[in-house]
């Protein structure tokens, strides 16, 4: 006979299953079974970044190609992937990005603004929990990626502070 625990346990792989079947990045449940009895689950994985660089043309000068190939790439893949760009501040989890303490209030930052370091730029909210998403240095906001309300992934680029 199985008890609850093993139906949980075997529901959980099903749902892992299912999100790899699916090609999903999240799922979350919620299952009441009475009223001091519950569970939760949030089934999620981690989606690896690719970057792909092009390799030189010419193999007869190998010695000026990674040097030519070199100096150009980031300015080329900060402007073509702002998650690559080293002064984005990623986003610490999955949720809904918000740009201001309440609906209708004064945005925590905009463009051109000075931040300093533990600044709070935003909040995240994932599982009803408002996440305040503090300045990692201080600086300049040059761009900011997301719209209030924006669902946003583990790792999104949220801004860039230089």
């Amino acid at each position: 006979m199985t008890n609850k625990n093993d139906a949980d346990v075997a529901f959980i792989q099903a749902l892992a299953e299912l999100l790899a079947a699916n090609d999903l990045t999240e799922l979350e449940v919620k299952r009441e079974y009475g009223e001091n009895d519950r569970l939760n689950v949030r089934v999620s994985k981690a989606q690896e970044i690719v970057q792909t660089v092009a390799a030189p043309a010419p193999a007869a000068a190998p010695a000026a190609a990674p040097a030519a190939a070199a100096a150009p790439a980031p300015a080329a893949v900060d402007t073509s992937d702002p998650a690559n760009d080293p002064n984005a501040v990623p986003s610490p989890m999955v949720g809904t990005a918000y740009l201001a303490p309440e609906p209708g209030a004064a945005r925590f930052v905009k463009v051109g603004d000075q931040v300093s370091e533990g600044q709070t730029l935003m909040i995240v909210e994932a599982m009803k929990t408002m996440n305040h998403i503090p300045a990692p240095k201080s600086g300049t906001v040059k761009r900011i990626f997301v719209e209030d309300g924006q669902p946003v992934e583990f790792g999104a680029p949220l801004m860039v502070i230089e």
